[in-house]
């Protein structure tokens, strides 16, 4: 395709940009602002959590640090990465949709930044303030992704009905720190994992599509890659079902083989990988897009194999493989991939991204390793997180110039 040809093709997605006055760059499209402040969120926050799990500091203004901790990693989190992905690509899906920058756009984030000082102060704004300043700003995220769930043709609706699940199980998380519920708060953090997994297991079926045939049209790799729907719905229905059972049944030894099966069905989807004509596996993002699969599929089939193992107890260590491991890195990747194309760039690997990928794997293999090398627990928790962070100071210095600066081919956005 030749370079006017590619302009003209992006230039579709921005047809119906607002006619808005004075947009600073970093409120010229969705992802540019929770980019610019998720990055140092996630440094913030797991170098303050490994500080306080090894015993070097304390957080006076917070009692449970362990809930704060898994909530901000789940929720918080979750909320900027799905606003990106959303605000960013339902326009693409849906021509026509008018683009959500500037002023709408700062508010939305003042939102999220507003719900994360909340949960961080929890104790002294007490429950209510803040489940309505979290919940608000995922009710915002499932109005803004009505037009997929509305869509006749229903071709992106399972994001819109996974985003709502996720928000009844925030709302059954809050009722139970408030006493409303009897359930466990980290039960029911971990049955907001399971549908955090298939979310992402659904969004990187279009992120697939897309980075992997925008990387071989620039290669001039003559092949598509079609991301087939019945191995990510069997993953889907995999994660499903070992979340019920766990949540109902935590020590039942069929969760093991489940755990197994969950890996299994996971660990599949990388087949999509293998073209008829062309050999794709040499290609960078690839193995980063396909890294996230691996950790995800080791976190489930090691839990299972924890579960049918008598001789230690690490679950929520090997737990780690999905959340540090697979959640970290599609956040990661996709922060990658947008802050390439969405800035009017060709997708490129470095040695910036080789690193990037490669110390958030590193510090998932020291997080998930742990029970092997109990003797080195603190030293280990402490430079996982540490190590874990590196990626996202990478990510400043590589892509922040490009997120406040306009886009490089020219266009809105």
């Amino acid at each position: 395709m030749s370079e006017p040809q590619q302009k003209l093709h992006a230039t579709n997605h921005y047809l119906h940009y607002p006619d808005e006055k004075d947009i600073p760059t970093y409120l010229a499209y969705g992802f540019r602002p929770v980019f610019l402040l998720l990055a140092p969120y996630m440094i913030i926050t797991m170098i303050l959590w490994g500080l306080v799990w090894a015993g070097i500091i304390n957080l006076p203004f917070m009692n449970d640090t362990l809930t704060w901790h898994v909530y901000e990693m789940i929720f918080g989190i979750l909320t900027a990465g799905a606003m990106a992905f959303l605000t960013t690509g339902i326009p693409e899906l849906f021509p026509g949709m008018v683009p959500f920058v500037g002023k709408r756009l700062k508010y939305i984030m003042i939102l999220w930044i507003a719900g994360r000082i909340s949960f961080w102060f929890i104790d002294y704004l007490g429950v209510y303030i803040v489940a309505a300043l979290n919940l608000a700003m995922l009710l915002w995220l499932i109005w803004f992704a009505k037009d997929a769930v509305l869509d006749k043709l229903q071709r992106h609706a399972s994001l819109g009905y996974a985003l709502v699940a996720i928000f009844v199980i925030e709302v059954w998380f809050f009722a139970s720190q408030a006493g409303l519920a009897s359930t466990n708060g980290m039960s029911i953090l971990k049955v907001a994992l399971g549908a955090i997994v298939v979310l992402i297991l659904l969004a990187l079926r279009r992120v697939n599509m897309e980075a992997v045939n925008e990387l071989m049209e620039d290669k001039g790799i003559d092949d598509i890659y079609v991301s087939r729907p019945p191995k990510t719905n069997l993953a889907v229905f995999a994660v499903i079902l070992f979340t019920i059972v766990e949540f109902l049944y935590p020590q039942n030894s069929a969760l093991g083989w489940l755990g197994l099966a969950t890996g299994a069905a996971i660990l599949a989807i990388t087949g999509d990988y293998i073209l008829k004509d062309e050999f794709i596996l040499n290609q960078p993002f690839v193995l980063y897009l396909a890294s996230i699969l691996v950790m995800l599929s080791a976190g489930y089939a090691l839990m299972g194999w924890d579960l049918l193992n008598d001789k230690i107890d690490a679950i929520n260590h090997f737990r780690h493989f999905i959340t540090s491991g697979g959640v970290g890195l599609a956040y990661l990747v996709v922060m990658i991939i947008i802050g390439w194309i969405h800035t009017g760039r060709h997708l490129t690997s470095n040695i910036y991204t080789h690193l990037m990928v490669g110390f958030m794997i590193l510090a998932t293999l020291m997080r998930s390793l742990i029970p092997f090398f109990e003797e080195y627990i603190s030293e280990l928790y402490l430079w996982s997180s540490i190590v874990w962070t590196i990626p996202f100071m990478i990510y400043i210095k590589v892509f922040f110039s490009f997120l406040l600066s306009p886009r490089a081919d020219g266009i809105k956005g």
